[in-house]
């Protein structure tokens, strides 16, 4: 299945053979990026599953716990461990490993409930909720304060008004959502049964992000709109906040369609999570014994196993919110990684002619254009090559115009980056012109700005596609700068976490994976090479 998901890839986006270290870096990178989002976000579902199940107990679970194990809890991890969430897992694991697994129309069945349950709440929310909770005031606060009855305390304040936390306040929620805007690499994966993948899959994808907002977007507005934003419960928002317009009755209808999304996406996010180990240990980016496929139950039972042990771990262990802010931080990487890569290949000298386009003889041609092309600059000198920075050569990408456009692009983030970690941690001294951070950010300005105009000055690609990102290179850069500046509001605690997680990738990398993998390529290659005489075919 991955196999012909990256061929589909090569084909759709690079279009051009890639060598065996590119395919290896390419296909680990993605099932890596993959991978730890789908564990990270079935440990997330768990507890979700966990904390809609407690609120209809009403929270007796939680407190149990809480009551038992808090004061043995680190103060880094949850404030109890949610064995319940952990017993679900295994217990998803046990049915897995026995080969159960969520059909097509059950799981179009729970599609429609959820479709149901979230229209519900957005029509519910307009109907109960009250503009006064947009212009909420610190008297408001007070009066709430002295006659809240509720089991959990109020959050802050703030300034009150409809924004009561600033712009500050704004990217560091959309920093903590962005988790919400992933899994639309599954269309891609998936995009090689539609008739005219390069025009079908674009379109999926914008329309399924803005599905995505307007649903997003009409559920904030109602919770927010039904309950004042310092009453909103952090585990389960929607149950407390129809108890507190006193609709009692449809909490019991809402958690019943949510357990039935969760169970759902919990039942069919552990499977892919088992089904994409055991292809990437197929294909040797893993340990070998993981691709092992049990006899009797046809399954494989190990990667079954391992994969719902990890995931119940986090589930038990971690908070609900330090696993999103992990996944959102994951999200926002990765959107960054694309940003990048869109603004390099638009510029790449092998992107004017796909596999299936390229001849031998022109294979053969094009080499020696481009040993000539190369040792004529490397005869003109310094002066040429600084030249080339703001007047190239072609009209079309070249191999120096390609390098150059990499090597600024890197440097863009960098300074990107530099600019990011300023405006955050000094934002009131920045604008209000002070003098050394002023002039800093002005001078990082100029810079990125010198550094854009030489990679607009270069060639683009003049294939024709049926979309095409448009005004490169400033809205890739515009979408780095923001993805940048969202990852720096996450908090210190995030990053730890994602320094660990990362760790630990790396290591099984470049520790096991990246080796195997080459080894197995350089042996196809080989043997693809080989003289047809005294070869045996099947």
């Amino acid at each position: 299945m991955l196999q012909d998901a990256r061929q589909f890839g090569q084909k759709l986006v690079c279009r051009r053979p890639l060598g065996p270290r590119e395919e290896t870096e390419h296909h680990m990178a993605g099932c890596l990026n993959t991978l730890d989002l789908v564990i990270i976000g079935t440990a997330c579902i768990a507890r979700a599953w966990s904390y809609t199940f407690d609120s209809l107990t009403g929270n007796h679970i939680s407190q149990g716990l809480e009551g038992t194990f808090s004061l043995y809890m680190p103060y880094y991890l949850a404030k109890y461990p949610d064995f319940f969430a952990l017993g679900l897992v295994l217990l998803l694991t046990g049915l897995l490993v026995l080969g159960v697994h969520v059909l097509p129309q059950v799981n179009k069945v729970f599609m429609g409930i959820n479709i149901l349950v979230l229209s519900f709440i957005i029509v519910s929310g307009f109907i109960k909720g009250d503009l006064h909770n947009w212009k909420l005031t610190e008297q408001d606060y007070t009066l709430n304060t002295s006659e809240s009855n509720d089991i959990y305390s109020l959050g802050p304040l703030g300034s009150g008004g409809f924004v009561p936390f600033g712009l500050d306040g704004v990217l560091r929620g959309a920093a903590l959502c962005s988790y919400m805007f992933i899994g639309f690499d599954s269309i891609v994966t998936t995009g090689e049964k539609a008739q005219n993948p390069q025009r079908s899959i674009p379109i999926s994808i914008v329309v399924s992000v803005l599905i995505c907002f307007v649903a997003y977007f009409g559920v904030s507005a109602a919770l927010t709109l039904m309950v004042p934003y310092y009453q909103i419960h952090p585990d389960s928002p929607f149950l407390q906040a129809f108890l507190h317009v006193g609709w009692g009755p449809a909490t019991y209808a809402v958690a019943v369609g949510i357990l039935c999304a969760l169970s759902s996406s919990l039942l069919n996010t552990m499977f892919a999570m088992s089904w994409l180990i055991y292809t990437m240990a197929e294909d040797g980016l893993l340990f070998r014994f993981l691709a092992q496929i049990n006899a009797r139950t046809h399954t494989h039972i190990k990667v079954i196993m391992i994969s719902g042990i990890l995931t119940g771990v986090l589930a038990l262990l971690f908070h609900f919110s330090d696993l999103m802010d992990l996944m959102s931080l994951r999200s926002l990487l990765a959107n960054l990684v694309v940003d990048f890569s869109v603004l390099v290949l638009r510029y790449h000298s092998d992107q004017n002619l796909s596999k299936n386009q390229k001849t031998e003889e022109e294979s053969e041609m094009e080499l020696v254009v481009k040993e000539r092309s190369l040792d004529s600059v490397l005869e003109a000198g310094t002066s040429r090559n600084l030249k080339s920075l703001w007047f190239p050569a072609s009209t079309i990408p070249t191999q120096t115009s390609g390098q150059i456009v990499y090597g600024c692009a890197i440097v863009l983030v960098v300074l990107l980056i530099i600019l990011s970690l300023i405006v955050y941690q000094w934002p009131s001294q920045v604008f209000s012109g002070d003098p050394m951070l002023t002039t800093v950010a002005v001078l990082l300005l100029l810079l990125i700005t010198g550094v854009t105009a030489i990679i607009w000055r270069q060639p683009q690609d003049p294939t024709a596609l049926h979309f095409r990102v448009p005004a490169l290179p400033f809205l890739p850069l515009v979408s780095i700068f923001v993805n940048i500046y969202l990852m720096v509001h996450m908090t210190t605690w995030t990053w730890v976490l994602f320094g660990i997680w990362m760790g630990i990738g790396f290591a099984i990398y470049f520790g096991y994976g990246i080796r195997h993998k080459l080894e197995e390529n350089t042996e196809q290659h080989t043997s693809l090479h080989l003289p047809n005489a005294g070869q045996r075919h099947p």
